[in-house]
């Protein structure tokens, strides 16, 4: 949903740059979970708003700017229970991780290692014999249940 790139004043407040769309959405959530590299810690929010792009809230248990910036660099997000359920044709990125990646003619590309945005586009990082960074508009399918999407892709691209 983040990433802690700050702290806000001196009573441990935390300012973070948002992945979605809507940067407000984050702040209405009232548990994060905070961490890096798959550690997790879960926080209660006690007070989060809007400050420009921003994200700036106040976490319990951070009482001062030196416990906030022991955070910085760290991801945010919040428990999946607590996710509105996508719209049909829309995904959660994590959702994606993993997926076979396949072309139309049935070649199998590799699986997708990460979703990303590069400001432009959204981008498939997909791992395999070699590293492909397909786009997003090459999806063609996406299939959950089977685990597999299909990408307008030529396998010598």
């Amino acid at each position: 949903m983040g990433r802690i790139f700050g702290s806000w004043g001196v009573r441990g407040g935390v300012r973070v740059d948002p992945y979605s769309e809507d940067p407000e959405t984050l702040a209405g959530y009232k548990t994060w979970l905070v961490g890096r590299e798959g550690e997790w810690k879960e926080y209660s929010v006690l007070e989060a708003r809007l400050h420009t792009t921003q994200v700036v809230a106040q976490l319990e248990g951070l009482d001062d700017r030196d416990a906030a910036l022991k955070l910085k660099g760290c991801e945010v997000a919040v428990p999946r229970d607590s996710l509105p359920k996508p719209e049909d044709g829309s995904y959660y990125w994590s959702d994606l991780v993993g997926l076979a990646v396949v072309n139309t003619g049935g070649e199998a590309l590799g699986e997708v290692k990460e979703m990303f945005s590069n400001g432009a586009q959204d981008v498939i990082d997909v791992a395999g014999e070699i590293k492909r960074l397909i786009p997003w508009t090459a999806m063609r399918k996406v299939d959950l249940e089977a685990r597999r999407i299909e990408v307008e892709w030529e396998k010598d691209w």
